[in-house]
């Protein structure tokens, strides 16, 4: 596909939405929209044998969700190590001695360019929680690794990045 041209239809500081015109390659026109977000951080708190997780409501679905912790700073914040250790604190109140890029996911590749940067956190130690406001309501817990792939199994846990996040702690070989 070649786009042909391009135009935004909104923004906000968290997002943009544009609508291509493409060229397909047999030459044929299409349209495609593209949701624009910065990258953004996932990470997995390793402590155990298991894995703390965050529960939240998410929105466009209508129900809650338990993901390892992510996000993204809004506007054009750095991507990161940086970004990983700020989620990690304000979601969770844990600190990190150890944070080990693992690789990176495409969140929703046929809606958005958005790619989320995968980190392994260990050596936690306790902090105090900073979530933002729009946080309201999240919970976390502690799981053992049986427990989490219990929950996998039977759809408690079905984000995306967090399911690709846990592929990749998987083929790590847990380096920790």
């Amino acid at each position: 596909m070649q786009p042909v041209s391009s135009r935004e239809v909104y923004r906000n500081q968290w997002m943009s939405l544009r609508e291509d015109e493409i060229r397909h390659p047999d030459g044929s026109p299409g349209l495609y929209s593209v949701v624009d977000k910065p990258t953004a951080a996932c990470v997995i708190p390793y402590e155990d044998g298991g894995f703390h997780l965050i529960e939240q409501y998410r929105y466009p679905l209508r129900r809650r969700s338990w993901e390892f912790v992510q996000g993204t700073w809004p506007g054009d914040g750095p991507p990161g190590e940086e970004l990983a250790r700020a989620e990690l604190a304000e979601e969770t109140g844990l600190r990190a001695a150890s944070l080990v890029p693992l690789g990176r996911v495409a969140i929703a590749p046929g809606l958005t360019s958005q790619e989320c940067d995968v980190f392994l956190a260990t050596g936690l130690s306790r902090g105090p929680l900073a979530r933002e406001h729009t946080e309201q309501g999240m919970e976390q817990r502690w799981f053992a690794r049986a427990e989490f792939e219990e929950l996998v199994r039977d759809g408690g846990v079905f984000d995306s990045v967090t399911l690709g996040a846990f592929t990749l702690f998987l083929l790590s070989g847990e380096r920790v």
